[in-house]
């Protein structure tokens, strides 16, 4: 039966609207963060990959989630193209009016409402009765009603919570105007067949629920986000809420790219169609892990560098023979490319140019000076110059862009004889500030010469250091996490450097530390 939604009109059985909520609940995993810039690139990229759905944030978090949500609708909310520009919501007064304003400027706009409903929730985080709970859903709904014709309302820890309290919640919410219901497993406890159970009873004893959108958002704390979200689907689910790379809170949320390409592979059994450019998932997957500081890991599905590479004898074989007997999709379908030798010392800017814009770059004429000249010397100091090399390159000159604190230049003596002694310059508010240091090695005199220069009480939980590509002239990719105060975040760096490498992932994660600073998660409900 055709759902007559407000965002999308007509809405056909067989379509999956994909909810993207990496601006929001993927943005307050441990040690991610990203500035406004950053998240204007990141939902640039989301509307690319064909996302119908965009939870730019939570605007009553901080000022800052406020302006990039409200960024968000004004630029990309403005286009034909624009996903429905979402902000989520406690039930209280202030949260509603702070995201209806944010998103107000939206061609298409929806207020995200979410309550706790589960007994535990209630008791100890909430402290508030069932019939409270029921009638400040009610209240939350039709308030948000009054700015948007698209309200979404979410069950909090839902898969945990009594299915008779569940069914009279989610019948308010429908009666009172919500348009999508949204049922948690907030803390990944569930099994597949939980949500099966969960979705085909409120379908059976909710009246209305014919009427409107059911949703389903999975955390993986038990590895079981994908699977519980393609239960759901199956039991008339018709709204995913993911995040690319999987993050998110805790074990992160349910991988967009895992689901999306589970629906397409497995067509079969799951009959559905979404609106996802697949060929886009590997750019937008690299663009989130050059922002956020954090790789996924190389087994990763979909996106993982190891995800078609085949090394055991048998497999090998195979492949070679017809790439079906061990690939169930194409490393193209999501935007893997074969080609990887590419430029030299002697290409051309307009070679650069048409290299990055092949791997999915859309740089401005003064990031492209930029890059190319880092290019040109990268290219000097190496014997052959790949694809990986461009993108670390890039990545690391773009992810600077608007940063209070920027890497200059640096020198080393170092060696058996003498304490390593660093001399940085480090632009710090337009400024250029110089400052000499020894310690107990290269790494520790260049970030004590940092500190002198920008002084900070944040603490380094991790220093770690990889390849980019093969061979002793393969630029180096470095991670800096840093902590302050129970926050953390994670810088990169590239070059073929180091040491180099080192004090531009440190100075990053600096800068991403500063944004940090300015956000406060809100309590559990507004007073």
């Amino acid at each position: 039966m055709a759902i007559d939604h407000p965002s999308f009109g007509k809405l056909d059985d067989n379509r999956i609207i994909i909810f993207d909520t990496t601006l929001r609940d993927g943005e307050q995993s441990p040690g991610f963060s990203m500035n406004l810039n950053e998240k204007i690139r990141m939902a640039e990229a989301l509307t690319e990959l064909g996302i119908d759905v965009m939870e730019a944030g939570f605007p009553i978090a901080s000022p800052g989630d406020y302006e990039s949500v409200k960024a968000i609708a004004e630029s990309i909310g403005q286009r034909d193209d624009s996903p429905v520009i979402c902000g989520l919501a406690r039930t209280g007064r202030d949260d509603i009016l702070r995201a209806a304003d944010a998103v107000k400027a939206a061609k298409r706009k929806r207020i995200h409402v979410f309550l706790s409903t589960s007994p535990l929730h209630m008791k100890y985080k909430l402290r508030m009765e069932p019939e409270e709970v029921l009638e400040l859903a009610v209240s939350s709904v039709t308030l948000a009603r009054n700015y948007s014709d698209d309200v979404e309302w979410s069950a909090e820890d839902g898969t945990r919570t009594d299915s008779d309290f569940l069914c009279r919640c989610v019948e308010a919410a429908i009666k009172h105007g919500a348009t999508t219901i949204n049922i948690p497993d907030t803390v990944g406890y569930a099994l597949p067949e939980d949500m099966t159970r969960i979705f085909t009873m409120l379908r059976e004893r909710v009246p209305g629920a014919d009427k409107v959108v059911l949703s389903t958002h999975n955390h993986n704390d038990l590895g079981l986000a994908v699977a519980n979200t393609l239960a759901a689907i199956r039991a008339g689910v018709r709204q995913v809420e993911c995040t690319i790379n999987g993050i998110g809170e805790r074990a992160g949320n349910a991988s967009l790219e895992e689901a999306v390409m589970a629906i397409r592979t497995r067509n079969d059994a799951v009959p559905f169609r979404n609106n996802i450019q697949t060929t886009n998932i590997l750019r937008t997957s690299k663009l989130l892990s050059t922002i956020t500081g954090f790789d996924v890991q190389p087994n990763k599905a979909i996106v993982g560098r190891n995800a078609f590479a085949h090394e055991a004898g048998i497999h090998q074989d195979g492949v070679l023979k017809n790439a079906a007997t061990y690939e169930i999709m194409t490393p193209e379908s999501v935007g893997w490319q074969k080609n990887s030798l590419v430029l030299g010392k002697h290409s051309g800017r307009a070679a650069f140019r048409d290299k990055l814009t092949t791997l999915g770059y859309k740089v401005g004429d003064n990031q492209l000076n930029d890059a190319f000249r880092r290019f040109k010397d990268l290219a000097d100091r190496k014997k052959v110059v790949y694809d990986e090399d461009i993108v670390a390159l890039v990545d690391d000159e773009v992810m600077r862009d608007h940063e209070r604190v920027r890497f200059v230049s640096l020198d080393l003596r170092a060696g058996s004889k003498a304490p390593p002694q660093a001399e940085l310059e480090l632009d710090v508010d337009g400024r250029v500030v110089a400052a000499s240091s020894s310690g107990d090695g290269p790494v520790d005199a260049t970030f004590k010469a940092i500190r002198a220069i920008f002084p900070h009480e944040a603490n380094l939980v991790l220093f770690s250091v990889g390849a980019v590509t093969e061979g002793t002239d393969a630029q180096a990719k470095v991670t800096v996490r840093l902590e302050e105060n129970g926050k953390m975040v994670d810088g990169q760096g590239a070059d073929t450097d180091t040491i180099v490498a080192s004090a531009r992932a440190y100075v990053h994660a600096l800068n991403k530390l500063l944004v940090k600073r300015d956000r406060t998660e809100p309590q559990a409900l507004s007073a």
